[in-house]
C-alpha cells in the first residue's frame, strides 16, 4: 500500500503533525504523536534508541520498561528496519536513512491492521524528522537516549558530528563512536555534494578536553575549507596551520582525509598517521589502503601526496582508529586487526543494513574488552553500492 492509497484520516494526522509540530518543544513530542493519532483508536508510543544502541526506551508521556535492541521484535525493527507485525507491531523511526527508534502501534479491537500499520509507517517517517528538528531546541530527547552523563569533552564532540548514517541512490555512510559517554579525542565526519562524497575520520592524541578541542580545531579547520572547495592537500594543509598556531604543547591529530567519486568510484584519500583503511570487495578483504601516507596533522614534516584508487560497484571501506583494533581482553589480548576483518566479512554475508553492520562490529569491540575502553574506538563504513542504499531505507 503505497502512501497515495492509504486512508485519507492518515493523512489528515501527518496535516495535525505538521502543524501542531510548529508550536511543540522536544518535551511534548511524544504526547503530540500519540494525541494525533488517538481518534483512530490507535495506541502509538515512541521509542528512542539509546547512544550505545543497546535499548530503546519511550517518549514520556509514556513509561515502561526500555525494549532490548538485541533479542525482540522492537530491535529486529530497527536493526533491520522492517515493520515488525503484532500485537504490538514495531516501526523502524528514521530521519532519512538515520535511526532514530521506533513506533509501538496497538491497531484498535477489530480494526484491520493493514491500513493502520501503513498509515502509521508515514507518521513514522514525520515523527523521524520532528526528533531531528525538536533535538536542536532544548534537552528532553537527550535525556532519553543517555544512560548516564557526558563527560564535557564527549558532549562537545557529539555536537560537532553529522548523523550516524547517510544514504543517496549510490552509497551509504555509517558510523560508530564509543565510548559514547567519555570519548575526547575520535570524530568522524563526511559530506555528499552530487557525485562526491567527502570523508574524513580523527584521532587526537591525548584524551579528555585538551584532544577534544584538538579534533575540535581541526574538523573546524577541515570544514571551512571544504566548503570553500579546497582540494584534499589544501584541507590537510589549513588543519595543519590551526593545529600549531593554536596549541603550544605540538599537540597532533591522526586521520584519513578522503574524496569518493559517485560517478565513477574513483577514491582519493590522504593518511595522515593514521591506521590504513580497509577495502572489502564480494565480502571479503582485499587490501589495506596504504599509499597517501604523510606525517599526522599538526606535525610540519615534508608534503601532502595525495593516493588514489579505484571502487567496483558494491565495494565497502572500512575506516577505523586504533582505539579498535588495540583493544584490550582481560588477559591483555588485543582486538586486533585480523578479528576485525574477519567479522566484518562475516557480517558482509548477512547482506545487512550498513548502521547494523558498525553497530555489530562495534559491540564486538566493546565485549571484546570486558570493561572501560582505555581508548575511543570509531568506526565508518562506506558502500559504494545501490543495494546498500536500498538496504538503507526501511
Amino acid at each position: 500500500m503505497t502512501g497515495a492509497n492509504v486512508p485519507e484520516v492518515w493523512h489528515g494526522i501527518l496535516a495535525t503533525l505538521v502543524e501542531a509540530g510548529h508550536l511543540t518543544g522536544p518535551a511534548e513530542l511524544g504526547r503530540l504523536v500519540t494525541d494525533a493519532v488517538a481518534p483512530t483508536g490507535t495506541e502509538v508510543v515512541v521509542y528512542l534508541v539509546d547512544y550505545e544502541q543497546r535499548a530503546l526506551g519511550p517518549l514520556p508521556p509514556a513509561a515502561g520498561t526500555p525494549e532490548p535492541v538485541d533479542d525482540s521484535a522492537a530491535g529486529q525493527a530497527f536493526t533491520l528496519g522492517r515493520t515488525v507485525p503484532g500485537p504490538p507491531a514495531w516501526i523502524p523511526v528514521v530521519n532519512g536513512t538515520e535511526r532514530l527508534g521506533v513506533l509501538r502501534v496497538v491497531p484498535a479491537t477489530g480494526a484491520d491492521p493493514y491500513p493502520v500499520l501503513a498509515g502509521c509507517r508515514l507518521v513514522a517517517g514525520m515523527v523521524g524528522h520532528l526528533i531531528t528538528a525538536k533535538n536542536l531546541y532544548g534537552d528532553d530527547l537527550q535525556r532519553v537516549r543517555r544512560s548516564r552523563p557526558m563527560t564535557p569533552a564527549a558532549e562537545l564532540l557529539w555536537r560537532l558530528l553529522p548523523p550516524l548514517t547517510f544514504a543517496s541512490r549510490q552509497m551509504v555512510v555509517s558510523t560508530v563512536l564509543e565510548p559514547c559517554y567519555e570519548v575526547g579525542g575520535d570524530a568522524f565526519d563526511y559530506a555528499v555534494d552530487g557525485d562526491v562524497a567527502r570523508l574524513a575520520i580523527y584521532d587526537a592524541v591525548g584524551k579528555g578536553m585538551r584532544a577534544a578541542l584538538a579534533t575540535a580545531a581541526a574538523v573546524g579547520a577541515a570544514r571551512a575549507r571544504r566548503i570553500a572547495g579546497a582540494a584534499l592537500d589544501e584541507v590537510a594543509t589549513a588543519v595543519d596551520r590551526v593545529l600549531v598556531d593554536e596549541f603550544s604543547d605540538s599537540r597532533f591529530v591522526t586521520a584519513v582525509l578522503a574524496e569518493l567519486s559517485l560517478a565513477d568510484g574513483r577514491l582519493r584519500y590522504v593518511n595522515a598517521g593514521h591506521p590504513p583503511p580497509v577495502l572489502l570487495r564480494a565480502g571479503r578483504a582485499v587490501r589495506t589502503l596504504k599509499d597517501g601516507g604523510r606525517t599526522p596533522l599538526g606535525i610540519l614534516a615534508g608534503g601532502t601526496t595525495v593516493a588514489e584508487t579505484v571502487f567496483e560497484p558494491g565495494d565497502r571501506l572500512l575506516l577505523f582508529t586504533d582505539g579498535v583494533t588495540e583493544a584490550r581482553d582481560p588477559e591483555g589480548v588485543q582486538f586486533g586487526l585480523d578479528r576485525l576483518v574477519a567479522l566484518a566479512e562475516g557480517v558482509a554475508r548477512e547482506d545487512l543494513p550498513a548502521a547494523e553492520t558498525v553497530r555489530r562490529l562495534s559491540h564486538a569491540v566493546i565485549d571484546h574488552q570486558a570493561g572501560p575502553p582505555r581508548d575511543d574506538a570509531t568506526l565508518m563504513l562506506v558502500e559504494w553500492s545501490e543495494a546498500a542504499a536500498r538496504r538503507a531505507v526501511p
